[in-house]
C-alpha cells in the first residue's frame, strides 16, 4: 500500500464504482396512471416497492395519462425521453380498443414510439393488450398480433395482457369483484398487485438490460 493511502480509500478503490440506480419511465394510459386508485396503490408505486423488495437499483417514473391512446403515447415520448431515461415500459392500446381505432393506425403509433427509444437507446419492455370479440375476428388478429410483430422487428421483449394476470382468473365474476373497481375497466388496488405479481420479473429483466 503507498504511504498514506488510509485502509478505507484503499477498500474503495478496490470495490470499483457502485451501480448506477436505473430510471425507468412507465408511458401508459389510466391503468399505468393509477386512476381512481389513492396514489401508493397504483400500478407504478407498487411497482417501485415490487422492485425495491427485491434489491432493483430503479426508480419507476410515472408518465401515466388517463384516456391516452397510442397516438397520445407518440406525441409526448420525445419530452417522456429525457436524458436521465434509462429504459420504458410500454403499456398503451386500452384506449385505442374503446374508441375502435384501426389496428394499422394503433400499430403505426407504436411502431414510432419504439423507434423512437432505439434512437436514444433506451432498453422497451412493450406490454400488451388483447382486443374483445366484439369488433370481429380480423380487427382482434390484427390487434393482438401487433405487440409480437414489433417486439420482433425492434428485438424488444413482449409481455403479456397488462390485465392477462385478472383475465386469466377462472372465476370472471369473482375476479370482477374482487380486483376490479365498480366501472369494470379499472383494477382496484388488490387487481394492481396482481398485475405487478405478473409483469414485475420482466420489468426487472428491463433493469437488468438497462443497467448492463
Amino acid at each position: 500500500m503507498r504511504a498514506g493511502l488510509k485502509p478505507v480509500a484503499a477498500m474503495c478503490l478496490l470495490a470499483g464504482p457502485a451501480a448506477a440506480e436505473v430510471t425507468v419511465a412507465a408511458l401508459g394510459d389510466s391503468l399505468t396512471q393509477g386512476y381512481g386508485l389513492p396514489q401508493e396503490d397504483g400500478f407504478v408505486p407498487q411497482l417501485q416497492a415490487w422492485l425495491d423488495a427485491r434489491g432493483a437499483e430503479a426508480t419507476v417514473v410515472n408518465a401515466g395519462v388517463s384516456g391516452d391512446t397510442t397516438a397520445g403515447g407518440l406525441s409526448r415520448v420525445d419530452w417522456t425521453l429525457t436524458p436521465d431515461v434509462d429504459a420504458m415500459i410500454v403499456a398503451l392500446g386500452g384506449n385505442d380498443l374503446l374508441r375502435g381505432i384501426d389496428p394499422a393506425n394503433s400499430r403505426a403509433n407504436l411502431d414510432g414510439i419504439l423507434s423512437a427509444a432505439d434512437a436514444r437507446g433506451v432498453a422497451v419492455l412493450l406490454v400488451g393488450m388483447e382486443a374483445p370479440g366484439n369488433y370481429g375476428a380480423d380487427y382482434k388478429a390484427a390487434f393482438d398480433g401487433m405487440y409480437g410483430d414489433l417486439g420482433r422487428k425492434w428485438d424488444v421483449p413482449v409481455a403479456g395482457s397488462f390485465l392477462g394476470a385478472l383475465a386469466g382468473i377462472a372465476d370472471r365474476q369473482g375476479a370482477m369483484r374482487d380486483y376490479m373497481q365498480q366501472d369494470g375497466i379499472h383494477p382496484n388496488a388488490d387487481g394492481v398487485a396482481l398485475i405487478v405479481e405478473a409483469l414485475g420479473p420482466a420489468v426487472l429483466d428491463l433493469v437488468e438490460r438497462a443497467g448492463g
